[in-house]
């Protein structure tokens, strides 16, 4: 795993931190395989969550599986048919809002994208996600793909989880995949 960029370097100081950001940033930087070899760390996210027999290669797009892993981890429910990024659109409640650690569904051309908001620019969305560049990461994405925004459930909503206004830094990502 690798660490995160200093530009986002205040989210590992963030108190409390959403449990999901948590648990995403501690898998920051894992990466799919190269050629034909499996990250047997992302195969395993899919027995953690149940997903084995459903999984076996990290070629299969597996950015509703890392949302997966890191909502379970978090004690969270995962929706139905997870690896569908767009099934995610049925997590939590919905947010009219997005705040730090909210679920972000996003259309693309051949299906979805999910990932976690951390924060926005005038144009974009900042998601930390996994099968973004085939790795978890921080990418940017239009304001305009945005399909939902999903609230966690919580007992008592951290007070960090508001919305982080951020620089415009970064190209804009077209296509996780």
């Amino acid at each position: 795993m690798s660490h995160i960029p200093t530009s986002y370097s205040w989210l590992t100081e963030v108190a409390p931190q959403p449990l999901m950001i948590r648990h995403a940033i501690a898998e920051y930087g894992v990466m799919e395989g190269v050629g034909a070899a499996e990250n047997p760390v992302i195969l395993g996210w899919a027995a953690e969550v149940g997903l084995a027999g459903s999984y076996s290669s990290d070629v299969i797009p597996w950015c509703g599986l890392f949302m997966a892993v890191v909502a379970r981890r978090a004690g969270k429910a995962i929706p139905d048919k997870p690896l569908w990024a767009l099934s995610w659109s049925r997590f939590g409640r919905a947010a009219d809002r997005p705040v730090l650690g909210d679920v972000l569904v996003f259309k693309r051309g051949g299906g979805g994208h999910v990932g976690l908001y951390v924060g926005e620019d005038a144009t974009a969305f900042h998601v930390l996600g996994g099968n973004q560049s085939d790795r978890v990461c921080i990418t940017r994405i239009a304001r305009a793909r945005l399909f939902a925004a999903r609230r966690p459930a919580y007992r008592q909503m951290p007070a960090t989880a508001r919305p982080c206004l951020l620089a415009a830094a970064g190209a804009l990502s077209h296509n996780e995949a």
